[in-house]
């Protein structure tokens, strides 16, 4: 006879986790974690980071008696966890989810899945052959405001989708470049791997991903990129781009124009135009929420996708127990790395922005960042007319080559 008495239900041990990274956004995770550390929901098995005490609850962390490790393979020598969450550097994505999954493992990665289609792939095979499931933290794709969004896509309630643009203005100050050996890197520190660090594989990657995120047939998935042309540029002293400006086309034909900068003067954004047969959808800043006006006049509101970050871990810390895939795996994830290979493949060689547009702006704290003359005005009027800097003919501009994307192998393409 059970000793549960009639509406009672059996308490399910709390979800084994293992934290990589616990500095950065990784520190966001914990501090998530500590809050609800009480409601048995979940237990820190080990932490991982080769200096933990970056982490501002590291001294929390061992009051709780949690083990710290240098590296995932020295944790998983003698410990194990049904959930790996992995907050580490772009260039470790693919070899510490390959790593958990092999180790029994479901994952939730931060964003970006990789920096390369060929390491997403290979990460998309690992899940495939592990039983086990990988969840990519684009945030946005938890919430309710784009998850009704994508379901009234996908409804067709808004007919068929012709255009969408994205502008985002979000200066950044020299202290973001310096603050780890890999911003703004094409390749990490030494040479060997990509990390393809940018404003649209790292700040403004969820704005991007989104685009193909609320096409995708299927709630799990998105819409694939099948050509793109770009135009990238810097002002900062880093290997890669911190201005882009790309016009993307889908395997349906649906045009997407993506425009991204860390050094307009004044900040915009995200500010979004999703066209349909039936209806656009808007979105005028984070705070401003998503909503759709439709051809009748009337205005359906999604709400603010922002209002919920952390969805992303409690859905996958419930999805170990009831058996539910994903919002936004790596499969979800890869149109986004795709879209970016395809970007630095059709500018190889970053275009620097002329010595005499580019100006320094010291804030009242000393913090000290680079701005180009009229870089805004110059992305707004591109984003306004659904052009390419060099199609409005900006001084500095010049074109990208075309990149089928269509059977892209690997970056670099060549």
């Amino acid at each position: 006879m059970s000793l549960l008495g009639p509406k009672e239900a059996p308490i399910e041990a709390p979800v084994s986790l293992v934290l990589v990274g616990i500095g950065g956004m990784g520190g966001v995770y914990v501090r998530e974690l500590l809050l609800r550390e009480s409601e048995g929901l979940f237990r820190i098995a080990g932490a991982v980071d080769p200096q933990p005490n970056r982490c501002e609850q590291y001294k929390e962390l061992r009051a709780l008696g949690v083990p710290c490790f240098v590296g995932l393979a020295d944790f998983y020598r003698n410990k194990k966890a049904e959930l790996a969450v992995l907050s580490s550097p772009i260039q470790f994505h693919r070899e510490q989810t390959c790593l958990a999954l092999e180790r029994g493992s479901h994952v939730l990665c931060e964003k970006p899945a990789a920096a390369t289609i060929q390491e997403v792939r290979e990460m998309m095979a690992a899940e495939k052959g592990s039983g086990r499931w990988a969840a990519v933290g684009y945030q946005w794709s938890y919430s309710r405001a784009v998850q009704a969004l994508k379901s009234d896509i996908r409804a067709g309630l808004f007919g068929r989708a012709k255009r969408m643009k994205c502008l985002y203005l979000w200066p950044r100050d020299e202290g973001y470049y310096a603050r780890n050996d890999w911003a703004g890197k094409k390749r990490v520190a030494g040479g060997s791997g990509w990390v393809l660090d940018s404003p649209a594989q790292n700040a403004m990657a969820h704005d991007l991903h989104n685009m193909f995120y609320v096409l995708g047939g299927e709630t799990g998935r998105s819409a694939a990129p099948a050509g793109v042309e770009a135009e990238l540029y810097r002002a900062y002293p880093v290997e890669n781009f911190d201005t882009a400006a790309a016009r993307v086309v889908t395997e349906d034909g649906v045009e997407i124009l993506f425009y991204v900068t860390h050094v307009a003067e004044g900040e915009r954004g995200p500010v979004f135009r999703y066209e349909f047969e039936k209806a656009v959808v808007r979105c005028e800043s984070r705070a401003s929420g998503i909503w759709a006006e439709l051809e009748d006049g009337s205005r359906k509101d999604y709400g603010v996708p922002d209002a919920e970050p952390m969805t992303k871990l409690w859905r996958s810390i419930a999805g170990v127990r009831d058996g539910s895939r994903p919002l936004c795996g790596v499969e979800a994830a890869a149109g986004q790395t795709l879209c970016v290979n395809g970007m630095q493949d059709s500018t190889p060689e970053i275009r620097d922005f002329p010595e005499g547009a580019v100006r320094a702006i010291v804030a009242a704290d000393g913090t000290r960042r680079l701005a180009v003359d009229g870089l805004g005005e110059a992305l707004e009027a591109c984003y306004e007319a659904g052009a390419l800097p060099s199609e409005i003919g900006a001084a500095w501009s010049a074109k990208g080559k075309k990149i089928d994307l269509r059977s892209y192998a690997s970056f670099p393409s060549e």
